[in-house]
This record gives structure tokens, sequence and C-alpha cells, in this order.
């Protein structure tokens, strides 16, 4: 056994709830170009990449792909209210943190809109690293995002452990050969 020296969290739907908030914004980006997203819809794609959110949704156009990315990313911060903070693992990270551990996120959210929600929340300062999309090549399974954040803080995977709530994060997690905590709605009570 080895000592757990760096907690790694995903961010949408483990660190925060921001289901919500996404969507709004996404539907909002959407009508701005005269398209139609239900929340059914969008339920589906969750944690998808964006790439991949917008083939499911049958926009094959580059232009209109980078128009609704902009457009989104400009309407998320209206909806941050919407945030449902995870206190009892934001907190756990912090005091891992002040007692000398590391600590990461890994998401596969763009960089912009992740920092501007974890400054919004006041989390940005409880990380040791902040991995996001656009730091990888591939997404969750694939455990790229999480063999980077052991390089990066020169760690092994048995000296680390995943906080992940969706399948292709627990997966990735599994591939990395790092331990993991399966958050659900408990957490967020």
């Amino acid at each position: 056994m080895a000592q757990v020296k760096l907690l790694i969290t995903d961010f949408d739907g483990t660190l925060v709830d921001t289901f919500k908030a996404n969507f709004l914004a996404y539907q909002k980006a959407f009508d701005k170009y005269g398209l139609e997203l239900t929340e059914q819809q969008y339920r589906d794609c969750f944690g998808f990449r964006f790439d991949d959110f917008m083939t499911h949704m049958g926009i094959k156009d580059d232009e209109t792909k980078q128009s609704i990315r902009l457009a989104k990313g400009e309407f998320y911060p209206l909806y941050f209210d919407k945030l449902v903070v995870n206190h009892s693992l934001l907190n756990l990270l912090k005091k891992f943190k002040l007692s000398g551990g590391l600590t990461a996120v890994a998401s596969t959210a763009r960089k912009e809109n992740l920092m501007n929600a974890l400054n919004f929340i006041d989390a940005a300062d409880a990380f040791s690293l902040i991995l996001a999309g656009e730091d990888v090549k591939h997404g969750k399974p694939n455990p790229e995002i999480y063999n980077t954040v052991l390089e990066r803080l020169n760690i092994l995977p048995s000296e680390a452990m995943v906080f992940e709530d969706s399948s292709v994060g627990i997966e990735a997690a599994k591939q990395s050969g790092i331990n993991f905590v399966i958050v659900n709605s408990c957490f967020f009570s």
C-alpha cells in the first residue's frame, strides 16, 4: 500500500453540478443561431467533448460549431448562479492541499469556462494543477488527462486517488491505474 499524495477531481458533475448552467448556456447559444436544444438532447450528450456533442447534434459546419462554442462561453457566466458546489469534496481537497498534499482538476471542459467557474466558486487556489480539454488530445475514457496529471506532478498511479461521476471518467482512471471514488448525488446533500 502506498500513501496517497495526490487527489484528482473531475469538474462537471463531480466537484460542481454544472448541468443546469451548461444546458441553459448551450440552449441560448443554439437559439442565437436558430437551432433548438432540448434538455433531453443535452442530457443524452452531457459529458461529451464539444466536437462529439456537435456531431451527435448533427452540426457539421465548422463555422456554426465555432459560433456556438464562442456564444456558449459568453453565456455560461450568466448562469453561474445555477452551479451547485460539492462542498464536502471541495473542503476535503482544500484540507488535503493545506496539509501538504497535491490536488488537481482533470476536466474535458474548455479552460476558459473551467477557470471562470472555479474562480466564481472561489476554488482555483485549491489546486496544484488544473488541466482542461485543450491540454490533451484525447477525451475520457482515454486515460491521457490522468496520465498527464501524474507526469506533471511526478506521482505514481498508486499514490493518487481520482474522484469521478461518469463512466467514461471512471474508465480513464482505471486505464491510468489510479484508484477512484465514484461521486454521486449523496455528496451534494
